[in-house]
């Protein structure tokens, strides 16, 4: 597997970096068509969005730095990003902090925001997904070539996924395929009448939460905390998350 996509010079560029991009490039036209369904101020969301980036792609790397510091050789080894571990989680718990604190000082819906970024959120995570692929990271315990011939897979996956002398469990693309469904969800609730706020924040939160727990449950290369996966700790944080907006959010309609 090749991770460069193309060799200008001595400058690399890899599927990597193109295909979080890619995924970026189409959550940006996703949230701006929906902003401007919403009549939301332009220069407000380009402002945020290009704050938010930078403070996502900064907390990608820290979760993934902290909780796996051991892997890095040297200090400069830790800004080398195009070799992957960005870890997701730690790209959402950022930007959603920003997003609190920038909403708050500009006098925006927290909730409304959050709103308009969770499908767009998810299908970035579809897309950006196919960059471990090519990484050949995220993949999932050791299975048969027989088990992944009767998933119907294409032949390039298959043989991708023999790693160091055993076939594994494409779970790139099983998160892949899950969140796409996640995001068809949402964009249904985005346009079906009465949808209250916060409602997709709390299918992403709870959805997300349990698709990803389930997933790191096939990875082998998670990130642990004392003995326990971190990820499938912030999944059920995020299901809890979710939960109790959607308790709150009961109890205040039915005070209204």
């Amino acid at each position: 597997m090749n991770r460069v996509l193309i060799s200008i010079g001595n400058i690399n560029i890899y599927w990597y970096s193109v295909l979080i991009l890619l995924g970026l490039i189409i959550g940006y036209i996703l949230v701006k068509i929906e902003a401007k369904r919403k009549n939301i101020d332009q220069k407000f969301l380009d402002n945020l969005i290009f704050y938010m980036v930078i403070v996502g792609i900064i907390g990608a790397r820290l979760y993934y730095v902290i909780f796996n510091y051991q892997a890095f050789d040297t200090f400069l080894s830790i800004f080398e990003i195009y070799n992957g571990g960005l870890a997701i989680y730690g790209a959402i718990i950022f930007a959603i902090i920003f997003i609190y604190f920038y909403a708050k000082k500009h006098q925006q819906n927290f909730l409304e925001l959050l709103d308009l970024f969770a499908p767009s959120l998810i299908l970035a995570q579809a897309v950006g997904r196919w960059g471990n692929f090519f990484n050949q990271e995220a993949y999932g315990f050791v299975t048969s070539y027989e088990f992944l011939t009767n998933l119907h897979l294409p032949n390039f996956i298959i043989d991708n996924m023999y790693i160091d002398g055993a076939y594994h469990h494409p779970t790139f693309l099983y998160e892949s395929i899950l969140c796409l469904i996640g995001f068809i969800i949402m964009m249904i609730f985005r346009y079906k009448k009465n949808t209250k706020t916060a409602s997709i924040t709390i299918i992403y939160l709870i959805y997300y939460g349990i698709v990803r727990f389930i997933i790191e449950a096939f990875r082998t290369d998670s990130l642990y905390f004392l003995n326990f996966k971190i990820s499938q700790i912030v999944s059920i944080l995020f299901i809890l998350i979710g939960i109790i907006i959607l308790i709150k959010r009961r109890k205040t309609c039915k005070k209204k």
